[in-house]
């Protein structure tokens, strides 16, 4: 039997806000671990390798630790190096490559079971975003190869017809890659227009691109079945086969409803499932649970980001030193 090692807070989730709770936990010497089921900051790694973020430098600083970019905004890799370095230079306790399983709370302590280990813990925290659980199309073929929910990069897809499903930053950011590195891109977007939150210098582009021609789109679409040469989409004019190599569908990501439900975490019973807790404090319905960062939107995936939710660790620690933790 594995003997659980003990903590006062264990934090689930290695992203920016994580390493910012443990910062705050460290400056108080309380006894903490981190937990990732990932590399570090497994999200932002698993970001396409082009990608630029919308916010400056400055706001995505933790800890007031200087980021500096070359940039005017930073990319995937200036972040990746800049809360690495976080990381080891503040020598912050953290297991990677480690999946919770589980959190169970008995009287005045929390039971955290992992794929390796066993933990008690005073209290816990959840940061663990929502980009690890795609929004499937669910539609007949989707569990083919060649197709894919996350975009990385564009050569692999040169010289191939690619079906772009979404109109959100990462799906518009793919169709202009994937075309400029020579791929035939047709995107299925199933409202009538790119999205609103799309950043205002892409935006631009993709519009022109879509309206000379460059890049066909199908608006108030869908895809009805994903085929081994084709796919099947519906839209206003009726249904169209489009020959096809591969569908990249970049239609969103949820946060681990499963985990925080098992955990005893009420989510709003509309269809955002938001977690409750409070907003002064960030203290969920269980008392001594904790969350922190994008999982607190449930599936208003755009409501926070690092830049806005920096402010959870502080929200957190300040709430253990009033009740003198």
């Amino acid at each position: 039997m594995l003997k659980e090692e003990v903590f006062d807070i264990l934090i689930i989730g290695g992203g920016p806000i994580g390493i910012a709770c443990a910062l705050e936990c460290k400056k108080r010497n309380w006894n903490y671990l981190v937990i990732e089921k990932g590399a570090l900051t497994n999200s932002l790694f698993n970001y396409p390798k082009n990608m630029t973020f919308f916010s400056t430098s400055e706001k995505l600083e933790i800890n007031e630790i200087p980021f500096i970019s070359n940039n005017p905004k930073p990319n995937r890799d200036e972040a990746l190096e800049y809360y690495r370095r976080v990381t080891t230079s503040n020598q912050l306790n953290m297991h990677l490559f480690e999946t919770v399983l589980d959190i169970e709370k008995s009287s005045e302590t929390f039971h955290i079971r992992t794929n390796k280990a066993k933990y008690t813990a005073k209290k816990v925290i959840v940061s663990t975003g929502f980009y690890d659980i795609p929004k499937l199309l669910n539609v007949p073929g989707e569990n083919l190869d060649k197709v894919s929910h996350y975009y990385k990069e564009a050569h692999n897809y040169a010289l191939q017809n690619v079906v772009v499903v979404g109109a959100s930053n990462s799906a518009v950011d793919a169709a202009l890659e994937i075309w400029r590195k020579g791929g035939r891109v047709t995107m299925v977007i199933r409202g009538a227009q790119i999205g609103d939150r799309v950043k205002y210098w892409v935006r631009p582009d993709i519009v022109n691109r879509i309206e000379e021609g460059s890049i066909k789109a199908y608006f108030n679409a869908k895809i009805e079945a994903i085929k081994p040469d084709e796919v099947i989409i519906n839209t206003e004019n009726g249904y169209v086969n489009l020959p096809n190599d591969f569908v990249v569908a970049l239609t969103g990501y949820l946060p681990n409803f499963e985990l925080l439900e098992n955990s005893g975490v009420l989510l709003s019973e509309d269809e955002r499932s938001i977690p409750q807790y409070d907003s002064e404090t960030m203290e969920s319905n269980v008392e001594g649970l904790y969350l922190a960062g994008v999982v607190c939107g449930g599936k208003e995936t755009h409501k926070w980001f690092i830049e806005n939710s920096r402010i959870h660790a502080k929200l957190i620690t300040k709430h253990l030193d009033e009740l003198q933790f």
